[in-house]
């Protein structure tokens, strides 16, 4: 036979790429993987689509609640005196030094896990030690879980898993007999959680075509933000009660909500192609398919498309190691590059996302107040990275963003006019809210940097990079008690500097996801010779 002879015909209205065969030269000419995908999947965002972002998304809203909620349930309650510290002299003597028949705390000593287990006197590294915990278990849980989610377990597996292991510490949290037992389940807190944004964004991601995967990314921001607004109004709630209390009111909702995923949340239809589950994907395709599914022989369409570009070795890919796609990243030089430019963008804009609430007692400013403005900026944060994602290049707005957070904050150090003592929130939360929305960005830049195989691992890294940002950040708000420039102007400078990195990096608006690390290089032969 001579020539080509058309395997797969266009479906429809829909324009599924068709296959050839070229019998002359005896090599298949097939569409990629994100070629048919997209096709399958349908231009339109439909209803089955948007149930699905939206649930797979919810799940930063409980993530949002455990990353927060030690700033209520590990404070130190106000106290009073009973007698004998009430004295010029003697009333602002610290706590430990007063008698304890002296002083009495103002509420329940079950508000708080330091007036229920005494823990007053016992310094920064015991009272601190919970929450330092909780960052220890997403450092470690990030580098020992990034990777499975692109491996043999994938993200619908993974987000299940990291659910159910926050919420199952954060509910077993609430029967803690003594610190050590409560730090170690922070500990596992820390350590589930710090993969279900990652997870999450990249199977939202992966559910929609290129038209809408910019724009869904951010629906898991609003959420986080909105479960982090929710914790105030809960703990005002339940002023004066114990402080198990918050944990059941937040744990035992995302017990359920982690049970729902197995049965009502789809798997990344790229995923199952990539790692040979063929049925699976179709089945995937077929529920969340925008094409119209009138006609019975819908699912042989899914079935050539997909047989055209299924993996040659599909055994092989199902024994891939757990840490070969970390290996990937590192052998091949485009993709070394970029993660170690992004990683350092991620650590610069991390320090400042993590940093600056914390370094509020330090500005001149009612700190109860600031705080609030500070955990509402995150949702015109979000809005903000919603309309510039749509509009503007990746790195233009990463740059321009870091550059107005790098010069707010240092801007917040000035003291010489008693006018910047006023200003100094002003400047502070211009700076959050660049920092916040150029963090937004950075993970939407994340998913379309790396291919389906090592996404979800590349992306992980980039959030630990953050995440180690914020572990470094307390160190600068205590020498900034002595000198304001050591924590804002340092913040500042760290963020200014790593929006730089972005000039190194290919923009990605409008461009179709890679699915393989070959179909990747293919597409930069030309741009990036060099690669190999």
């Amino acid at each position: 036979m001579v020539g080509s002879t058309p395997f797969l015909l266009s479906y429809s209205s829909s324009s599924l790429s068709f296959i050839q065969i070229q019998d002359d030269d005896n090599e298949e000419q097939i569409s990629s993987i994100n070629t048919v995908v997209e096709d399958c999947i349908g231009e339109q965002l439909n209803w089955k689509q948007i149930f699905q972002v939206l649930l797979v998304s919810f799940a930063w809203f409980f993530d949002g609640q455990q990353t927060f909620i030690t700033i209520f349930t590990d404070a130190q309650p106000p106290w009073h005196c009973d007698g004998g510290c009430e004295s010029e002299t003697n009333k602002n003597l610290p706590i430990c030094n007063l008698p304890n028949d002296k002083w009495s705390w103002d509420q329940p000593v079950t508000t708080s896990i330091i007036s229920e287990w005494g823990l007053q006197c016992d310094g920064s590294i015991i009272t601190g030690l919970p929450a330092s915990m909780f960052f220890v278990g997403s450092l470690i849980g990030g580098l020992l879980l990034a990777t499975l989610a692109d491996s043999w377990l994938g993200r619908k597996k993974m987000l299940f898993f990291s659910c159910l292991l926050m919420s199952l510490s954060s509910f077993l949290a609430s029967f803690s007999s003594n610190v050590w037992i409560y730090s170690f389940l922070k500990f596992l807190c820390g350590f589930g959680r710090v993969n279900i944004g990652t997870a999450a964004i990249v199977l939202a991601s992966e559910l929609v075509s290129r038209k809408w995967r910019s724009q869904v990314g951010i629906f898991g921001f609003f959420l986080f933000s909105l479960g982090f607004l929710t914790l105030p109004a809960m703990a005002y709630m339940n002023r004066g009660f114990s402080w198990r209390n918050l944990y059941l009111f937040t744990s035992i909702p995302a017990v359920v909500y982690s049970i729902l995923i197995r049965p009502l949340v789809c798997e990344s239809p790229r995923w199952l192609i990539v790692r040979g589950k063929k049925e699976e994907a179709i089945e995937v395709l077929k529920t969340i398919t925008s094409l119209p599914q009138t006609q019975s022989n819908l699912s042989s369409y899914f079935d050539v498309a997909i047989s055209g570009i299924m993996p040659q070795k599909e055994e092989s890919l199902n024994n891939v190691g757990l840490y070969s796609s970390l290996k990937i990243l590192m052998q091949k030089k485009w993709s070394s590059r970029r993660l170690m430019v992004i990683i350092a963008m991620g650590l610069g804009i991390g320090l400042v996302y993590f940093g600056m609430p914390l370094g509020l007692e330090l500005l001149s400013f009612n700190i109860y107040l600031s705080v609030m403005f500070n955990a509402l900026s995150e949702i015109p944060s979000a809005f903000l990275a919603f309309i510039l994602i749509d509009k503007f290049n990746r790195r233009s707005v990463i740059l321009i963003l870091t550059t107005l957070s790098g010069i707010s904050s240092v801007l917040s150090t000035i003291e010489v006019v008693a006018i910047f003592n006023r200003l100094q929130i002003v400047f502070e939360l211009a700076s959050f809210v660049c920092a916040c929305t150029a963090y937004d960005v950075l993970v939407i830049y994340g998913t379309e940097l790396f291919p389906t195989c090592v996404r979800n691992s590349a992306l992980s890294l980039v959030r630990q990079a953050g995440v180690l940002g914020g572990t470094l950040s307390p160190m600068l708000v205590a020498l900034g008690r002595r000198n304001k420039f050591l924590c804002y102007g340092v913040f500042g400078l760290a963020i200014g500097c790593s929006g730089l990195f972005s000039v190194c990096l290919p923009e990605t608006k409008d461009k179709a996801f890679c699915d393989t690390i070959d179909e990747e290089e293919s597409k930069q032969e030309v741009s990036e010779p060099f690669i190999k």
